[in-house]
Parts: structure tokens; sequence; C-alpha cells
């Protein structure tokens, strides 16, 4: 299974002020809190992180069926940088997901998996052509082999990525 998640950070600017009192108590663990306050950009690390939580929950909800906001039951771990890309590790109830994360100056992008060598597998779609949703999760009708995939779409201002594996 795949997720992903990608924001707009002019947007997230403009629609969310995360040093409000309150804001990181909400939505990130203690551990997590300490990494957006020790960080050299403290903004981005909160979008960072929210990202890797929105892809992953993205997976939960496709295994689980299980919707709601619970940001606190996801919690992100061992993040490190590797030729640009920062990767980790988000954990709800026993399951782990494996993230992927890019940033750049306009957007952060998320991408979730749940096997580490699924991030090879992933391809990058250009339009939501042949996609089927079931109970509201997107599926993608591969036009070889005629076959529903798993797939993901995150749009949040100026970005969409649709990604399949």
């Amino acid at each position: 299974m795949i997720g992903n998640d990608i924001i707009d950070l002019d947007l997230a600017r403009k629609e969310s002020n995360w040093k409000r009192h309150g804001f990181l108590d909400k939505i990130f663990t203690k551990k997590e809190q300490l990494l957006i306050l020790n960080s050299k950009n403290p903004e981005i690390m909160v979008w960072n992180l929210w990202s890797r939580k929105e892809a992953a929950y993205k997976i939960y909800n496709r295994n689980t069926k299980a919707r709601g906001y619970f940001p606190l039951r996801l919690e992100c771990f061992d993040l490190e940088i590797v030729d640009g890309k920062h990767f980790g590790k988000v954990v709800i109830d026993d399951a782990v997901y494996f993230s992927k994360t890019e940033i750049k100056s306009q957007f952060i992008n998320t991408i979730a998996v749940e096997n580490r060598s699924d991030f090879n597998k992933i391809k990058i779609l250009k339009t939501q052509k042949k996609v089927q949703k079931i109970n509201g999760i997107p599926s993608y009708l591969d036009p070889d082999s005629l076959v529903l995939k798993p797939m993901s779409i995150s749009h949040h201002g100026r970005f969409e990525q649709i990604i399949v594996i």
C-alpha cells in the first residue's frame, strides 16, 4: 500500500498559524515537538512531520477502514537525510510505515509505503484518468493488466501528485 501528501508552503503559511497556542500539542507528540523546536527551520519541520503523518494515515485508512482525525496516534521516528531526501518511519498502533520526503522551496511532498522496497515501485501519474474510487479510496486501472492497483492522490494549493505502485 501507498500514501502521499503534498503541502503548498505559501498556502500553509496563509492558512495555518502553527505558532498559535495549543497548535503543536493537538498534532504532535512531545518527541515530535522537540524535533520542531530544536530544528534550524521549525516551520519546515512542522510541515515535514505533518506531511509524513498524512501520507501514513492514507495507508492506515486503506488497510483498516478507520477514518478520523487522530494525529497524535501517528508518530514520526528515525528521521535521516540521504541524497537530499528525508527518510523516516511513522508508527500507529502496531503498524510501521516508511516515509520519503522531498523538501523544496515551494512545497513539501511525502510518499509513504509499507515496505521500503516499494519506494522503487512508485510511479508518478500526470492525470487522474483511469482512476476508480471504491468506498472513496482511489485505485488505478492498469491498462496493460486490467488490474486495479493502489494509488494515492494529494493536492494542496498549486500542487498535486498522483502516485501508483
